[in-house]
């Protein structure tokens, strides 16, 4: 198959962490033909979704992952895949890329389906399973996040639409930050804030479970640095090894159905203790870390699913 890669510039990535890397890497050991391009060459041009990139190899050589081809602009209709893998922010720059890729349905399979990958960012599809995440309020308003954090003392505040760790802060009870950090945040931003109750479990580790077809298949937990409440792997995090929970499982059959049914073919999910905090649809990773501690090969695992929709 013809596979093309819209992602963040391929000769920064880490071969040993990176998904992106890995699924390339994959699908050319399966005989499929590579394809990258940035997001800022996506075009819509006179009723085409086009790009200008490289045709590529993908090599596991540390600072050379990739060799390129001459630049080419193609028509993505002529693609068998679209790969939607670059890292948010989640802006208007990446939904309008969700909205070009989205006029390639029926002609090319786009991963994840960018119609819903617009419609289920992060931090807002786990509204729809309150019953598995911990208190939560979404809001722009300093009054609200007052009454919020008030009301639980401990909490975590973020920006709605960030990723890997950037602006996430643990305001406890003696904390008396709130006021300038919202000064802050909305100062640079329209965005809301996220709030979410403080889990003390963290320190045991932020549980990253993959789902593939709706299936979850393996886990890694990234527990925090010393001194520091974020997870993130970004941020000093160390992966660790680590099975399922029934828990686990429970959480992932009751969100696998709904992601199988909206085209979201590779998902990872936050777990917290027994809560579910994120569900991430952008540009999910963990799949190379999984690999070396469990020995599975999910990258396989992930083309099985979309080659057998063809």
């Amino acid at each position: 198959m013809k596979i093309a890669f819209q992602m963040d510039p391929i000769g920064a990535v880490d071969i040993n962490a990176d998904s992106s890397f890995r699924l390339a890497e994959e699908a050319q050991a399966r005989g499929h033909q590579l394809f990258f391009y940035g997001p800022d060459q996506l075009a819509y041009q006179e009723g085409k979704v086009t790009a200008r990139g490289h045709d590529m190899t993908v090599q596991r050589v540390a600072g050379d992952p990739a060799v390129l081809g001459p630049e080419r602009e193609v028509d993505l209709a002529d693609f068998d895949v679209v790969w939607l893998r670059q890292d948010p922010p989640f802006d208007m720059h990446y939904i309008t890329s969700t909205h070009l890729l989205d006029r390639l349905r029926g002609q090319t399979l786009v991963v994840n389906d960018p119609f819903w990958v617009r419609n289920y960012p992060e931090k807002l599809l786990v509204l729809d399973f309150p019953e598995l995440t911990p208190p939560t309020t979404i809001a722009r308003d300093l009054h609200t996040i007052k009454v919020f954090k008030e009301k639980h003392g401990d909490i975590i505040l973020k920006p709605l639409y960030g990723n890997g760790g950037a602006g996430v802060f643990r305001l406890d009870v003696n904390d008396r930050n709130l006021t300038s950090l919202h000064e802050l945040f909305t100062g640079f931003s329209r965005e809301p804030l996220i709030a979410q109750k403080f889990l003390p479990d963290v320190r045991n580790g932020d549980k990253r479970v993959i789902l593939v077809d709706g299936e979850p298949v393996g886990a890694i937990n990234r527990v925090p640095a010393e001194g520091e409440t974020r997870s993130n792997m970004h941020v000093g995090g160390r992966p660790e090894k680590i099975g399922l929970t029934d828990r686990d499982m429970e959480i992932c059959a009751a969100i696998g159905p709904l992601l199988k049914e909206r085209g979201q073919i590779f998902v990872g999910i936050d777990v917290i203790g027994d809560y579910l905090t994120e569900i991430n649809v952008t540009s999910p990773t963990g799949i190379q870390e999984l690999e070396r501690f469990n020995g599975l090969n999910i990258a396989e695992k992930i083309w099985q699913a979309i080659e057998a929709k063809f």
